[in-house]
């Protein structure tokens, strides 16, 4: 059974696609942004204030389905410049303090509304 979730607590889609679907106990969340869902542009600052951003909205999402960050089994994180790896890494490790997730970490060439760091995450019961 899949169950979509959706949440006024984090940014909207801007595509064709759900916030997060849950399946067989399993809750799937699309890449997040650090798009701020009160103005619905990304946060200004640098990697830092995004990165922020990014893991306020998972927790909203996962929040809303009944989770929480001790849920979270696997994140892949993207991001825009490799060297701001160390910066996303110390706001990550902020979140995430204990039983940390399987990750990975990539660089792209670009990312959605210019975006410095998209995190997409799984999480299960």
């Amino acid at each position: 059974m899949k169950r979509i979730i959706s949440t006024t607590a984090a940014p909207g889609a801007i595509g064709p696609y759900s916030q997060a679907v849950e399946a067989n106990g399993t809750l799937y969340i699309s890449g997040q942004v650090g798009i701020d869902p009160a103005t619905g542009k990304i946060v200004e600052g640098g990697i830092t204030e995004q990165t922020t951003q990014v893991l306020k909205n998972i927790r909203a999402i996962l929040a809303a389905a009944g989770y929480t960050l001790n849920d979270v089994v696997k994140s892949t994180v993207l991001l825009s410049d490799m060297s701001d790896f160390k910066a996303m890494n110390e706001v990550y490790a902020q979140f995430y303090t204990a039983d940390q997730p399987a990750r990975a970490a990539f660089a792209v060439k670009g990312l959605p509304l210019g975006a410095m760091v998209e995190i997409e995450t799984v999480a299960v019961k």
